[in-house]
């Protein structure tokens, strides 16, 4: 029998959810005897774009019967998830819904179908964290993702939903990697303003921009200044056990919210309707949880 091929389109390898996502598409390709072809977008839509069509595009029989995306643009492809319906290629998006998939299912020969974790929730956990961690109310540095990305829209709804009125947000925005916190941090600590904000807290969307937020505040070169913030609690998302849960435990962070990788359990999903035939639920949602449990978090 041959083998089944999927093509597994993804962000950054600079970030640590995205390299779960890669390590989780690689055990379910290996357990279930699928060639999976991994590749990086390096956070640029044109980029992946140009990337999945070359390979819908190729010749019978070394094109694709799938792809998996985790989409960088907020529209998802859509002109390129027509080319891969219209080729009969299976199309698995990740932590997305776009406005497509219903029109294209109607007339699909090949699975298409979305998995997300639910973003919504994580904000409401993370509001919740800060809750814990500051029950006297204060003021919190955030860190978002891109504007353009549907999960950072929707982690800050819920944030909003459950964080305390006494607790202030401070926004400003990342790429999903420590790199591009780093610099945000260390832009905004060059304006007068930041020097006059009193900060209880800083967290961010995502454990990478969290632990770049603190490469920001130990460049810092006064001593006693560095010292105040890197006394402050960080928090994150992401909570994988190689990254954000170490991090934890040794106390760089003081909370995270473990997020389970989605590219396997698209795997899964696109193996078992393509073998059968069948074209799989449009949606599967995820769960989250607060790490340490919301009921053991110290407040600070």
């Amino acid at each position: 029998m041959r083998k089944l091929k999927f093509f597994v389109s993804l962000h950054s390898n600079e970030n640590d959810f995205q390299i779960a996502q890669a390590k989780a598409a690689e055990e379910a390709a290996h357990r279930l005897g699928i060639n999976a072809e991994i590749t990086f977008a390096d956070n640029d839509a044109v980029n992946q774009s140009t990337q999945i069509l070359r390979a819908i595009q190729n010749p019978a029989e070394s094109r694709p019967d799938a792809i998996v995306l985790e989409p960088v643009s907020g529209s998802a492809l859509p002109q390129v998830a027509r080319a891969a319906c219209s080729a009969g290629v299976g199309w698995g998006v990740l932590n997305r819904n776009p406005d497509y998939m219903l029109e294209l299912r109607r007339a699909a020969v090949a699975p298409i179908f979305t998995v997300s974790s639910d973003h919504a929730e994580i904000g409401r956990i993370q509001g919740k964290q800060f809750a814990a961690l500051l029950p006297r109310g204060g003021s919190i540095l955030y860190i978002e993702g891109p504007s353009q990305s549907s999960s950072a829209q929707n982690r800050t709804a819920g944030m909003l939903e459950t964080k305390p009125s006494n607790i202030q947000i401070s926004r400003m925005r990342g790429k999903w990697t420590e790199e591009s916190a780093e610099r945000a941090v260390c832009s905004w600590l060059s304006l007068a303003t930041s020097q006059k904000s009193v900060i209880d807290l800083v967290s961010a969307q995502d454990d990478s921009m969290a632990m770049g937020a603190r490469k920001a505040f130990q460049k810092i070169t006064n001593e006693e200044e560095r010292t105040r913030w890197l006394s402050l609690p960080f928090t994150g998302c992401d909570g994988q056990s190689t990254a954000g849960q170490i991090w934890v435990r040794k106390g760089w962070l003081a909370a995270t919210i473990y997020i389970p990788p989605l590219a396997g359990k698209a795997i899964e999903i696109l193996a078992k309707a393509i073998q059968e035939r069948t074209q799989p639920p449009e949606r599967t949602v995820t769960a989250s949880f607060s790490i340490p449990p919301l009921d053991v978090l110290a407040p600070r």
